[in-house]
């Protein structure tokens, strides 16, 4: 296991999601945000089932940035409540993981 982890969000369509990604990389959050073609998302929210346009967003960081990661992208998101997934990282490439580190500070 390392201190590398992969935060997943999702948003809507009209939200400015690249530049989430841009503000999180030079604010050293994260080493790399992945953001997907729009999907469809079906959720059971307030007791309703609702579907909606969605898009999938991936962030690369490291342990220690996950608490500001998590404040900063509150301040970002347009939902209520927005998803936050933290996946952790069995291992991988040494150097992708240390790019990772160096990326955002640790």
């Amino acid at each position: 296991m390392t201190d590398v982890i992969l935060v997943l969000t999702t948003a809507g369509t009209d939200s400015p999601v690249e530049q989430w990604a841009r503000q999180l990389i030079e604010e050293h959050l994260a080493a790399c945000v992945n953001i997907l073609p729009p999907m469809q998302s079906h959720y059971r929210w307030k007791g309703a089932v609702e579907h909606d346009t969605e898009r999938q967003i991936i962030i690369k960081t490291t342990r220690s940035r996950l608490e500001a990661l998590q404040r900063r992208l509150r301040e970002l998101h347009t939902y209520e409540l927005p998803e936050l997934i933290v996946l952790t990282v069995d291992g991988g490439s040494d150097a992708y993981l240390s790019w990772v580190r160096e990326a955002v500070g640790s």
